[in-house]
């Protein structure tokens, strides 16, 4: 089952992002991963928290395959970096349906 990383970021400290997305994104590539957005561009349809800075959705073959990226040691300083300069939350999801209704592809 597909399993994808949603993530917020507040930047703080930009320094790391250049390196980041240059190292990050092929170690996610080589996992099965792909990024689906990694954009600013963020509109609100519900609620009243404010829009991060940055929204991204990582679309992973498995739950394995994400936590493999995301606990592995090539990563690790990278998501330090990103820990440190940026306010972030981050989310694994299901690509499930529980109640049956909709098709997942």
């Amino acid at each position: 089952m597909k399993h994808y990383i949603i993530g917020e970021m507040n930047i703080t400290d930009p320094a790391w992002i250049s390196d980041y997305v240059q190292s990050v994104t092929p170690m996610i590539e080589a996992r099965g991963g792909r990024y689906l957005a990694r954009t600013p561009r963020v509109e609100r349809l519900e609620g009243d928290r404010p829009p991060p800075q940055i929204q991204l959705l990582l679309e992973f073959p498995s739950r394995e395959a994400a936590l493999e990226f995301y606990e592995s040691d090539d990563y690790r300083p990278y998501r330090e970096s990103r820990i440190a300069g940026s306010r972030s939350e981050m989310w694994l999801v299901a690509g499930e349906d529980v109640t049956g209704a909709a098709r997942i592809a």
